[in-house]
């Protein structure tokens, strides 16, 4: 007889990688080794941590700076940065490097990781994004280290770097206090720091050549379509929170209330950039105001840019789906952004995106609902966040229970991996031919 040969598609391959870099996190995790006190943590909280560090999440179920061990430290970071550049890529910058060829399934593997519609260019696209992601974050940990040196000796070295990677990679995890970054709140350079480093991992790789070929050529380089949506949205999006922000929590004793304006102004602005799903906290997020949290929901669910280290449903499939909304009210057939009219299938993709992850969204809070009686407003916090890989959290993470853990982890890799992959990997009915067509019949809508 003859044996059914397996086939997986890139997808496939792509969502298989992340779960086994998590199942070999966790349990590297696990190990006696990796814990602050050398006996094992329990291997929930292994594998929590190892999701939660190769999604680039940040929600956290132990302290990280005190649970684990200088090796198990290690292990986060790597995963972190894995999980930030995506194993695909990683594995392909690890081929370049020992003179390896990179094939033809390996450029489709490569295409499809970023989200990319071309071949073209993919290794060259490879060596720079992993050459600057090393440069940026190089210099960020260069930065941290005019403040964590002094102030924790030859310690600082280790800290400025863990800060930076997890910073760029928009994961959100730290090794300097239980309270994330609470006890920075009012100080510029590491505000400043993580501010940029989450921007510049979140706004996209393309975005970085665009705007660099463009200073290149002396502004004579238009940008893309794409850079345009994506720096504009961004922009608009942070300004529009951190006003927000300031105004809803301006009076809060318990946030930025005792601050002076600039103190305000500063705070304000890092919990907007934070909720790019960047997860640092320099105010307790169970202190926000419950206008500041709703706000917040919404701009963790958009997150930040496409083929970035930012989850989220991105700034581009956000702005497609307005402009689309926009030309349904004014009985447009057309999207147009820029004076660009965009495809059918940008939409269709677009509008998948979005459903996929609010389907995800909702199941996710409905089993936590089920399970825990905590606060909804808190419960929504820790799902959003965890969809959209943030990783802030109304201090509903550490109290969770084994099932509610494992609710949450599930969300972090889903999330992850990506709404539309998920949905493509899960479809395993075959295609229609083109050539047959379903009837047409008009419904009533709204």
């Amino acid at each position: 007889m003859k044996k059914r040969k397996i086939s997986l598609s890139t997808t496939h391959i792509i969502l298989l990688s992340f779960l086994l870099v998590i199942i070999l996190g966790a349990v590297l995790l696990s190990l006696p080794i990796s814990s602050a006190d050398g006996k094992a943590l329990p291997f929930v909280d292994a594998l929590f941590t190892a999701t939660t560090s190769t999604c680039v999440t940040g929600l956290v179920v132990v302290p990280t700076v005190s649970a684990w061990s200088s090796f198990g430290h290690i292990v986060i970071l790597c995963l972190i940065q894995i999980g930030g550049l995506g194993v695909i890529t990683v594995l392909s910058g690890i081929m370049i490097l020992m003179h390896r060829r990179i094939g033809m399934a390996d450029r489709v593997l490569l295409q499809d990781s970023f989200n990319l519609n071309s071949l073209s260019g993919l290794v060259r696209f490879v060596k720079k994004v992993v050459l600057g992601t090393f440069v940026i974050e190089g210099i960020g940990a260069l930065c941290y280290m005019t403040v964590f040196i002094p102030e924790f000796g030859i310690k600082g070295i280790w800290i400025s770097v863990f800060t930076s990677v997890s910073a760029f990679c928009n994961a959100g995890i730290d090794i300097i206090a239980d309270n994330s970054l609470c006890n920075y709140v009012l100080d510029p350079t590491v505000n400043i720091v993580t501010m940029m480093l989450i921007i510049l991992g979140g706004i996209g790789f393309p975005v970085w050549w665009d705007v660099i070929g463009r200073v290149k050529h002396k502004g004579r380089k238009s940008l893309t379509l794409h850079s345009k949506i994506a720096l504009t949205v961004t922009f608009i999006l942070i300004a529009t929170g951190a006003i927000l922000i300031f105004i809803f929590e301006y009076s809060n004793p318990d946030t930025i209330g005792g601050f002076n304006i600039w103190e305000k102004i500063q705070a304000s602005l890092f919990q907007s950039v934070t909720t790019r799903t960047a997860g640092f906290a320099t105010v307790p997020q169970e202190n926000l105001t419950n206008a500041s949290s709703v706000l917040c929901l919404l701009l963790m669910f958009i997150g930040g840019s496409p083929v970035g280290t930012a989850g989220g449903i991105k700034t581009v499939t956000f702005a497609v789906l307005i402009a689309s909304a926009l030309a349904s009210v004014r009985n447009r057939e057309d999207t147009v952004l820029f004076n660009r009219k965009l495809t059918k299938q940008t939409v269709s993709k677009a509008v998948a995106v979005a459903v996929t992850s609010f389907v995800i969204l909702f199941v996710s809070t409905l089993l936590l609902s089920y399970v825990t009686d905590a606060d909804a407003l808190d419960i929504m916090y820790e799902t959003v966040s965890a969809t959209a890989t943030v990783g802030l959290t109304r201090d509903l993470t550490p109290y969770l229970d084994t099932v509610g853990k494992l609710i949450i982890t599930a969300t972090m890799y889903l999330g992850r991996v990506g709404p539309i992959s998920l949905a493509v990997a899960l479809n395993i009915k075959k295609k229609i031919p083109d050539l047959i067509k379903d009837p047409t019949e008009e419904i009533s809508v709204g």
